[in-house]
């Protein structure tokens, strides 16, 4: 398996156990959840880890690049914020399966605004990102936040400038909420930004934000807290406005039938109740038939540790570990359909 290049920073770079069977692994994809893969691959080698495992290597080059590299068997695992249809996931052979939830928040570059104080809602923020609203005390800002002193200061737009399941959701929220948008713009993992600055990953999106006084800006949680950055409000489906947060995404994850969804793939946007109204679950994609058994087999391990051994981690982020039942399910999916080169099973539910 080709090894993608990992640049000083993102690459993970981890001690490999000292046993003849270890076997390192690589995985690309969304950045959303590479604060988790960060932690989560530190643990997984450490001696306490009881795996013996060599190392995991996770590089965030956006859901669209990982999407890409293992279509092309350029690497051992993938991950997205975008599930894969069942025809793409048929056409390349390939298996997707949910790891966590998490939300796609807005933040905000104000001096004097406290965490969590400001609230937005669809249309306004869609109209910030239209270019018409142009001011933090424009009257429609005032009126949802009466009794925050909102500056006369002009409004920084920062987006993605990579194809990314976090654009996807926060532009198919705002699809749903103006039909302004919807019809000028619409949604998708990239789309035509009518102005803003643009961040590679939500890594350069935080950078962003917090450099540019009165910024405005879009990332998955775990990035809003990394960077210390101001979150807003949203109204949820129900009418009251709720807080980015664990308890929100809990409620959003829910609703997620992965059951009954073909290839597992859900939408959590608007999500019913006081749910965040912006949450995403982020998929682990990997090959049907294994170019490698000992590779593929070191990947179905480290996802089936990730799933035994790192929720506390995963919420310690803001991030919502899927169901023991749907983990069930998962691991039987990897028991059914994943084989080696042989065409053997390479997982068997413990």
């Amino acid at each position: 398996m080709i090894k993608a290049a990992f640049g000083i920073g993102m690459a993970l770079a981890l001690s490999i156990w000292s046993v003849a069977a270890a076997t390192d692994i690589a995985g690309v994809g969304a950045s959303g959840p590479e604060p988790l893969y960060r932690r989560w691959a530190a643990a997984y080698a450490s001696p306490g880890s009881g795996q013996g495992g060599g190392a995991v290597r996770y590089m965030a080059i956006g859901s669209r690049g990982g999407l890409k590299q293992i279509k092309a068997g350029t690497v051992d695992f993938a991950t997205s914020d975008a599930p894969l249809s069942p025809q793409d996931l048929d056409r390349f052979g390939l298996v997707q399966f949910p790891v966590v939830i998490s939300g796609v928040v807005p933040v905000v570059n104000l001096l004097g605004l406290m965490p969590g104080q400001l609230k937005l809602n669809g249309p306004v923020m869609a109209d910030i990102y239209l270019g018409r609203v142009g001011y933090w005390d424009d009257p429609r800002l005032i009126a949802l936040n009466p009794h925050v002193a909102l500056p006369h200061a002009p409004i920084q737009v920062v987006h993605r400038a990579d194809g990314a399941g976090t654009t996807l959701a926060f532009t198919t929220y705002l699809a749903a909420t103006s039909v302004d948008w919807k019809s000028q713009i619409g949604s998708g993992m990239d789309v035509a930004w009518p102005k803003g600055a643009a961040g590679m990953g939500n890594a350069g999106v935080m950078a962003l934000v917090s450099n540019t006084p009165g910024a405005i800006g879009y990332v998955t949680a775990a990035f809003a807290r990394e960077g210390h950055l101001s979150t807003a409000q949203l109204p949820a489906v129900n009418g009251t406005f709720v807080s980015p947060d664990l308890k929100s995404f809990s409620r959003a994850a829910a609703s997620a039938d992965f059951a009954r969804a073909p290839g597992m793939a859900v939408s959590l946007i608007l999500a019913p109740g006081p749910s965040w109204p912006i949450a995403v679950a982020t998929y682990g994609v990997v090959p049907k038939r294994a170019t490698t058994a000992a590779t593929s087999a070191a990947v179905l391990t480290f996802f089936d540790w990730a799933y035994r051994t790192g929720d506390a981690t995963a919420a310690q982020l803001d991030y919502v570990a899927v169901p023991a039942g749907v983990k069930a399910l998962v691991r039987r999916l990897w028991a059914s359909d994943i084989t080696g080169p042989d065409g053997k099973p390479l997982y068997a539910p413990k």
